[in-house]
């Protein structure tokens, strides 16, 4: 498990940020995150890697790779949570 639960953002852009994560993020991690054109980012996948890493790669992406930044689509924050989503499979499929 991860750290604690960061601030959550309200309901409605949990939704919005719910609904990114598996249209636009599952299009290449793979609708059940277990992998594709994107490396699986399943709870298990990403015990072991550290949060401000998978933060600064969502928000920054990964030059050279298909990973796009999504920093023109979310906070900090909010990145920061998605980590906590993924790390802790809540509210998860």
């Amino acid at each position: 498990m991860g750290t604690a639960e960061p601030p959550a953002p309200v309901p409605a852009r949990q939704a919005e940020l719910m609904h990114l994560l598996r249209q636009d993020c599952g299009a290449c991690h793979g609708m059940t995150r277990q992998g594709g054109l994107g490396s699986p980012i399943t709870a298990q996948a990403l015990a072991d890697r550290p949060e401000d890493s998978l933060v600064a790669t969502i928000l920054q992406g990964r030059p050279g790779t298909a990973m796009p930044p999504w920093q023109p689509f979310m906070t900090p924050a909010e990145a920061r949570w998605l980590v906590w989503v993924l790390k802790n499979g809540k509210g998860l499929p």
